[in-house]
């Protein structure tokens, strides 16, 4: 079993900026991929950016390339979801997931933290 805990989330101004953390426990996770999701209101969950633990390879969704950078830390346990240049249509809840590396459904999800930018 993987936990995983968010936080960071908060009301921002269109422009700026919030990084969103998410604790892992439960698992070593060398052979897992993070990934960050999100859901706006009246909307279907949607991806974000993920990043496979091994090699550090990211990947992005069109909407965040170039204003979204994923990160880790490897002794804290702890993947970041750094977020500039932020719009209105960012506000969502973000959550935390992560799979095994040869699955393909995200087996283990976090609570969420609320993300809302003002315009």
């Amino acid at each position: 079993q993987v936990q995983l805990v968010e936080s960071g989330g908060a009301l921002v101004q269109a422009g700026g900026s919030l990084r969103l953390s998410c604790a892992a426990s439960g698992r070593t996770l060398s052979s897992y991929t993070m990934g960050w999701f999100r859901q706006a209101p009246g909307k279907e969950r949607e991806f974000v950016a993920a990043l496979t633990w091994i090699g550090g390879s990211t990947h992005y969704a069109d909407s965040v390339k170039g204003r979204f950078t994923i990160s880790k830390d490897n002794v804290k346990n702890t993947v970041y979801l750094q977020m500039n240049s932020l719009k209105p249509e960012d506000t969502a809840v973000y959550y935390c997931a992560a799979r095994r590396a040869w699955d393909t459904e995200y087996n283990y999800w976090g609570q969420g933290t609320q993300v809302t930018v003002s315009s």
